[in-house]
């Protein structure tokens, strides 16, 4: 293929923390990025807000200023495809202008009306028998009792800010929202609109908006976007965000999908069983599946994926990067500090040789990752972390590497369901993408922890952008999902040490203790 033949996308990752554009080709070789950070709104009773404004500004700014360093022809930029966080809910007017702010999945102000809307005189895991019966057996789920999901978003204003609720055109999922400011287009994918825990998702070539659910929310279905399947070309851009961007009028914009999705692609992990890791702000362990199945004990479902005609799984835990952004801003430097670059020059590479000098297990400090409560393998928004076992020789380093470890432990604690989700498959190896694996230490304690291969995609924080390039280079005819993995390239592989087996075995039991030790006391203090 000569150079003339390459073409590219403009990719977007818009997570929790900022919008990161990126020039990728359609075989994924990313380019050049711009990355612009965006205010979070942290509001009493479970309020977590962000402003769409601040989206887009971020999203246009970084593309203006992608585009203008000329890495490639802009002729050659044949489309733009969006990779968002998930769950979160935008209510907007006739005319896409948003009604307030953003609200987005780390929100519980909705889970009283979701408990409302999902108890019963008899209930498991806290769902009422017929509740759970009805919507497992269309969605493969249900809405999550801690009320971070946008139907328990969409309950909250209804119930709470109903003039907002009235006045709502429709409620858009975030991806849905920017491809909506690129396009003009009010429409969701199969994939997207999953969290709402509204639409019969048994037949993915026919997914659709059940009746019968919609009825049981009382939800008003002409306030919910259009289906689509996923991975569809919604048209070319709009002329004036062309000229904003610096674009050529015929670009296609492609249906966007959520950060869990487009990494599931980006990492390369596309064929059935294969398996990835990321440690972003929150993390995941995921595979795709040829198979609709549900663990609601553990809070594992297969659901649809960006690619068509497939599931995935989702198995979420709610902080893991986070944990070292904390003791980051809160507990080592004062955030003012942070902004003298020359005072602390990259704290993270900083962390990673501290660790590197500590032993495996940390002297049995152990550090529970839990600061905005758990989603799988337990669904608990009152858990907490904790730091536990602590004495007067504990050391500062041992705390850095107990955080490293914790956030491992708990992704070992996830892949323990998992692989009994995939019918006792060992899920092996595992490939590494987000932030928190661009970290070597990181990597081989996962290994460790695991006792699994892990293998370091390159450039591992671009898998949202680079698996958001896979799905429009897919959706234009530049390649096949079957493709990727032949265009995948790996930083380094990590096996097992196995002197460090028997501690992490030991160490392994005491975490999961710890939550079954305390449950209660979270409860109790953080109701």
């Amino acid at each position: 293929m000569t150079n003339k033949d390459i073409k590219y996308v403009l990719a977007h990752d818009l997570g929790t923390s900022g919008s990161k554009a990126a020039i990728v080709s359609t075989h994924g070789k990313v380019m050049d990025f711009e990355f612009k950070e965006t205010p979070l709104h942290l509001l009493p009773g479970g309020g977590a807000e962000q402003k769409p404004e601040d989206w887009w500004d971020a999203i246009s700014t970084t593309s203006k200023r992608l585009i203008d360093k000329n890495i490639v022809p802009v002729e050659d930029i044949v489309a733009v495809c969006i990779s968002t966080q998930w769950s979160g809910t935008v209510a907007v007017d006739k005319d896409g202008n948003p009604l307030t702010n953003a609200i987005i999945w780390m929100d519980t102000r909705g889970a009283p009306h979701v408990k409302k809307l999902c108890g019963g005189l008899i209930e498991i895991s806290g769902y009422g028998i017929t509740n759970i019966m009805r919507w497992m057996g269309k969605t493969g789920g249900a809405p999550g009792l801690s009320g971070k999901d946008p139907i328990a978003h969409i309950l909250y204003i209804k119930n709470e800010l109903p003039d907002i609720y009235e006045k709502t055109y429709k409620f858009l999922e975030v991806v849905d929202y920017i491809d909506l400011k690129l396009s003009g287009k009010f429409a969701s994918s199969y994939c997207n609109i999953t969290l709402h825990w509204l639409t019969d998702n048994r037949d993915l070539s026919n997914v659709f908006y059940h009746p019968s659910l919609v009825k049981k929310t009382k939800i008003d279905l002409n306030k919910l976007p259009e289906l689509m399947p996923p991975s569809v070309v919604l048209g070319n851009i709009l002329p004036e965000v062309a000229d904003e961007m610096g674009l050529q009028k015929d670009v296609k914009v492609v249906m966007g999908a959520p950060d869990l999705h487009a990494a599931a692609i980006g990492s390369g992990a596309v064929r059935d069983y294969e398996t990835h890791i990321c440690i972003g702000t929150s993390s995941w362990v995921i595979c795709h599946v040829p198979f609709k199945k549900t663990d609601i004990f553990h809070m594992i479902a297969s659901i649809p994926s960006a690619i068509p005609d497939r599931y995935l799984t989702a198995c979420e835990q709610e902080t893991a990067g986070a944990c070292l952004t904390f003791l980051r801003d809160n507990v080592l430097y004062h955030k003012d500090e942070l902004l003298l670059e020359e005072k602390v020059p990259d704290v993270y590479k900083i962390f990673d040789r501290i660790v590197e000098n500590v032993p495996a297990g940390s002297n049995k400090l152990m550090f529970t990752p839990w600061l905005y409560g758990e989603r799988c393998p337990v669904e608990d928004h009152t858990v907490r972390a904790s730091i536990m076992n602590i004495s007067l020789s504990t050391t500062r380093a041992e705390i850095i590497r107990a955080i490293f470890e914790g956030v491992a432990f708990n992704s070992r604690w996830v892949l323990k369901y998992l692989e009994k989700f995939v019918n006792g498959r060992t899920l092996n190896p595992i490939n590494m993408v987000g932030g928190g694996s661009s970290s070597d230490i990181w990597c081989q304690i996962y290994a460790d922890i695991l006792n699994r291969t892990i293998r370091q995609v390159k450039d591992p924080i671009q898998a949202n952008s680079r698996g958001a390039a896979f799905i429009a280079a897919q959706a234009l005819g530049y390649i096949t999902f079957q493709d990727i993995p032949k265009y995948m390239e790996y930083k380094n592989t990590y096996e097992p040490n196995k002197e460090n087996r028997k501690i992490y075995d030991e160490l392994f039991k005491e975490f999961v203790k710890i939550y079954e030790n305390n449950q209660k006391m979270y409860k109790r203090l953080n109701k």
